[in-house]
Formats: C-alpha cells, structure tokens, sequence
C-alpha cells in the first residue's frame, strides 16, 4: 500500500505564545509537526507493516525550516518526503494549500491520502476535505480506527456528531484522523540516521504545474485580521458553610452575577 501524507509545521503550542499589535510575536519560536500529522504518519507506518508492503511518502508545503519536520518524519520510519518550497505560498490559507496539493498529487501514484484532521495553528480542519474534492476521491474526516485495510478498500470507524460510525471505503480515497486513533512512535538513533540518507525531494511551484494566482495572498479564501488574546482567567470562588448555606449561595452567584437564566 502506498501511502501519502499530508504534515505541516506549526508553531509548538505548549509555548508561551505573545500577541503584539494585533500580530503574533515570533521571537524565540519553536516549531513541529503538527500533533494530528504525527498521528496520521504513525497510521501509515502501521497500515504498511499489516499489509506487509507498500511505502509512505511525507509531502509537505512551507518554508525552509518546514524540512525540519520531514526529516523528523523519516526517522520516524517513512520512506521518502517531497518539499514544495516556494514564496509564492506565502500567506495561503487552507484553499489555496488545497490547490497546492491537489496539482502536486494529479501526476503522483497512491493508495490513499493520510493527513490530520486539523492543524494546530489554525485549527481550520478544512485541506484534507477541499483536496479530495478537488482531486474527485471519496474521503473520511475523524477517523478513530481502522477496523480492516485491504487491497482497493478500508473499513473506517470515525468520530460523529451522535457516535461512532463505522464506513466502507474505497481506495484510493483521502482520510483524516482524529489523534486518539493511536500513539505516535519516538525515532529511535537509528531511525534518525538513517533519515539523513532518505530521499527529500525539494520542488518550487513552477516545477509542480501550479499557478501562482491560485495560491498565496491572491488565492487565497480567509484573511486572518488580527490575533487577540485570551481574556485572564479569574479565580475561583469558595463557599464555605452548610450544604443550605452554601447551594442558596451558588443559586444567587448564577442568577445575579452570572446571569446565567437571564
């Protein structure tokens, strides 16, 4: 089975992030794979070794310190990564990654298409869906396990909005997972060696058949306006006395400050 994922880097959001004039310090930035692309390479490495064949190629689109992530990747165990590199993507937003990706992918060979539901800097979980539009392939967004895979055909459960629902899939197809789907392997010493050696194919644009009106700032369908943020958290409060005291207390909290029937 050969596999493509879909990773991107993102800003490590277990930092301390700051807001300055509306724009996001960069400052002392540290950047990863998005946790949800972890998930999803760590599921094509697994479907590979239960099918017993087959190889994973990492694709991603981004600056140069974005190979970072693919070369992490590859330690990981994937076999190959390709690495659209271009200014002219700067400032693109999910469609135009979208766009991106489904020219890159028109001339490519697959399975199946693997990426995160969403990406931790945006939280949009809108590329894996625009792509398979795009390319005219059948998807399945949430996954949370993969109750069977097969030559021509995976059998899905994800996450919906009143349970879990088990589908059919005909490959090849695009698929997002949920990050409860598993639990992503360390590179071991060896793996990170090897990595150097594995190949990283870096391509531009023009060399992808792409239009630069179609990606960047011009194809672009959002604009992020400003950052803001968050409010403070306050502290809490603490209501000491009987259970009458202290209930009669809460109620007069959530009906007068709260306002919460109001």
């Amino acid at each position: 089975m050969n596999i493509i994922v879909l990773i991107k880097q993102v800003i490590d959001v277990e930092l301390n992030l700051r807001i300055k004039d509306g724009a996001l310090v960069e400052d002392g930035l540290n950047y990863v794979i998005s946790s949800w692309d972890e998930t999803a390479i760590e599921a094509a490495l697994q479907l590979v070794e239960t099918v017993g064949a087959g190889e994973v190629t990492l694709i991603t689109i981004g600056p140069e310190r974005a190979s970072d992530a693919l070369r992490k990747g590859l330690a990981m165990g994937a076999d190959k990564a390709v690495h659209v590199l271009d200014s002219a993507f700067d400032g693109s937003d999910s469609f135009a990654y979208a766009r991106g990706l489904a020219k890159l992918l028109e001339t490519r060979e697959y399975d199946l298409i693997l990426a995160g539901k969403q990406a931790q800097d945006t939280d949009a979980g809108l590329t894996p869906s625009m792509l398979a539009e795009f390319l005219g392939l059948p998807q399945v967004t949430n996954i949370v396990k993969v109750d069977q895979a097969e030559e021509g055909k995976m059998v899905l459960h994800r996450k919906g909005d009143h349970g879990n629902e088990v589908i059919e899939l005909t490959l090849p197809a695009v698929v997002s997972v949920n990050d409860s789907l598993n639990e992503p392997r360390l590179a071991s010493l060896r793996g990170i060696m090897q990595a150097k050696k594995k190949p990283m194919e870096t391509m531009d644009l023009a060399a992808i058949g792409g239009d630069a009106s179609l990606v960047g700032e011009s194809g672009r369908q959002t604009k992020i306006i400003s950052l803001l943020e968050p409010e403070a958290r306050q502290a809490g409060k603490k209501f000491e006395g009987s259970e009458e005291e202290t209930s009669k207390q809460v109620i007069d909290l959530l009906l007068n400050e709260a306002k919460i029937f109001a």
